[in-house]
């Protein structure tokens, strides 16, 4: 069982704190596997206040933690939601938690604005990070040594993890147990939630998708389907722009438009998806993967694997062979 630790920090969003108890407190019923020991954790237990953004409810919600910041002395995994408070700096005690939980060997991920605990413990210094569009002006002024984008959802460098805020939080929490458990874990709990099961870290925080006109579906919907049953074989964008009916100017655009991406970037992030799980769930040889999820070849399939995953197509099988 992986131990895992939620940080609240006072005035924290109750939302984006949720996000993680909600996804890692419980196995959904359908999933039968090795699951998490989740720990809720506050620098002063067990009181602790919660706050909403919206003015119509009440500014602030009252919970109740269950451990200290000792709980991170053994977590496996070290999760800060978003920060109360950006303009303040962390606690002397919190920070130290943070950073000596990261020396240790444990997994350290910030869902939101709790980026600036971590890059007040220094983790991030020189790191590509990912934030909240709303708030990245204010980090780079505060932190100029971190290399903030506030253009991604997500962020994996295998020992920090960084998100931007509300539903991406869901994606990268949702991506950790792709990680840890595989992908019938993170399918079941996409389920249970009602949620995407997968997006891409690099897909864009803010994608300008209006609503098509009442009685007519204008999504990529049916098209995706149509390319996912066709992974194993070669696609241009020339022939999926044919397939609906457009042309490749106007695919880019609506492609863009609905996924925040272009047509063979997404080609390659379902290949990778399409890879990792015929890991998981088969003994095949590599190259056969790679002709599989339509990445032609052992080496190719090592270098796209290397770069989107941060493993090796065979580290990753071992890993969660053995989980």
């Amino acid at each position: 069982m992986r131990s895992l630790a939620v940080l609240a920090l006072q005035g924290a969003p109750i939302f984006e704190l949720a996000i993680p108890c909600h996804i890692f407190g419980t196995p959904p019923p359908s999933y039968t596997g090795p699951w998490y020991d989740v720990r809720l954790c506050a620098e002063r237990p067990p009181a602790l206040r919660g706050s909403s953004s919206h003015t119509d409810l009440p500014a602030a919600f009252q919970m109740a933690t269950t451990h200290g910041l000792d709980a991170l002395e053994t977590a496996d995994t070290v999760i800060v939601p978003a920060s109360g408070d950006i303009r303040s700096d962390p606690s002397p005690a919190i920070v130290e938690a943070v950073r000596a939980a990261h020396a240790r060997g444990a997994r350290v991920v910030s869902l939101c604005s709790g980026a600036f605990v971590l890059a007040a413990a220094g983790l991030l210094d020189g790191r590509r990070t990912a934030l909240h569009w709303r708030h990245a002006p204010f980090f780079a002024e505060r932190f100029p040594a971190v290399q903030i984008d506030p253009a991604v959802l997500y962020i994996d460098h295998g020992d920090l993890l960084t998100g931007a805020g509300n539903t991406a939080g869901i994606d990268l929490c949702l991506h950790l147990i792709r990680q840890d458990l595989g992908s019938d874990a993170a399918n079941a709990v996409a389920r249970e939630m009602i949620v995407p099961p997968h997006r891409t870290g690099g897909q864009a925080q803010y994608v300008e998708s209006p609503l098509p006109p009442p009685g007519r579906d204008d999504g990529l919907g049916p098209l995706l389907q149509w390319a996912l049953t066709r992974l194993d074989r070669p696609l241009t964008t020339s022939e999926i722009a044919a397939q609906a009916g457009l042309t490749e100017r106007t695919l880019i655009r609506r492609f863009h438009s609905e996924t925040g991406t272009t047509p063979l970037r997404w080609l390659l992030a379902q290949r990778v998806i399409r890879a990792r799980e015929l890991l998981e769930s088969t003994d095949l040889p590599i190259d056969l993967v790679a002709e599989r999820s339509g990445l032609g070849s052992a080496p190719n399939l090592r270098a796209h694997f290397a770069r989107e995953v941060g493993v090796s197509p065979s580290e990753y099988r071992r890993t969660h062979h053995s989980a």
